[in-house]
C-alpha cells in the first residue's frame, strides 16, 4: 500500500495568510505616506557670520577652496545642496544622518571657531581621510560624480595642507607643530 503525502494548505488558511500580508502591505505604505509630510529643518544658513570659516582662517588658494567646497562642503559646513530626492523620506532621514555626522565630525564654516590644537587635529585628519580614500563618502559621490576627487585634486589638498605643516604662512606659526 503506498501512501500519497499531500502538502496542500488548507484554503482557509491560505486566505488568512493573504488577510494579513494585505493588511501589513497597507499599513506600510500609509506609514511611508504619512513619512512624507515630516519636514525638518534644512541644512541651510541664509544669513550667517563667516568669519570663523575655513577660507577666512587660513589663506585658501582658490583651486583648493573649489575642491573642498565641491567634494567636502554639503555634509561639513552649515550650508548643503540639497538634491531633488532629498524631499523623498525615508532618504531625508539618510541624508540628514549623514550630514549631521559630517558635522560633528568637521564643520568649515566654524573651523576658526576651533582651538588651535582641534585644527591642528582637523587638518592631520583631512590629510589621513584623502590619501585613505574615505573622503568623499562612496555613498555621496555615486551620485555626485563631480565630488570625486582625482590624485591631482588630492595632492593639491595634500600639498597645501603641508605648507601650513612647513610653516610656509607666516601667520601661521603655531599649526601643524607638535
Amino acid at each position: 500500500m503506498v501512501r500519497k503525502c499531500s502538502l496542500v494548505v488548507p484554503l482557509e488558511k491560505n486566505s488568512r495568510m493573504k488577510q494579513i500580508f494585505k493588511k501589513v502591505f497597507i499599513i506600510v505604505v500609509i506609514f511611508i505616506l504619512l513619512m512624507q509630510f515630516y519636514r525638518p529643518a534644512r541644512n541651510i544658513m541664509l544669513e550667517q557670520d563667516y568669519t570663523a570659516d575655513f577660507s577666512k582662517t587660513y589663506p585658501v588658494p582658490k583651486n583648493v577652496e573649489s575642491i573642498l567646497r565641491t567634494s567636502c562642503y554639503d555634509c561639513h559646513s552649515n550650508n548643503t545642496h540639497y538634491p531633488w530626492y532629498s524631499n523623498i523620506q525615508p532618504v531625508r532621514f539618510f541624508i540628514d544622518s549623514h550630514i549631521n555626522q559630517g558635522k560633528e565630525e568637521l564643520n568649515f564654516n566654524e573651523f576658526g571657531n576651533y582651538s588651535k590644537r582641534k585644527q591642528n587635529s582637523k587638518l592631520k585628519a583631512i590629510t589621513k581621510e584623502i590619501k585613505g580614500d574615505d573622503m568623499p563618502l562612496a555613498s555621496y559621490t555615486l551620485i555626485h560624480k563631480n565630488a570625486m576627487l582625482s590624485n591631482n585634486q588630492k595632492q593639491e589638498v595634500i600639498n597645501w595642507i603641508n605648507t601650513l605643516e612647513n610653516n610656509e604662512y607666516p601667520n601661521n606659526k603655531q599649526i601643524l607643530q607638535n
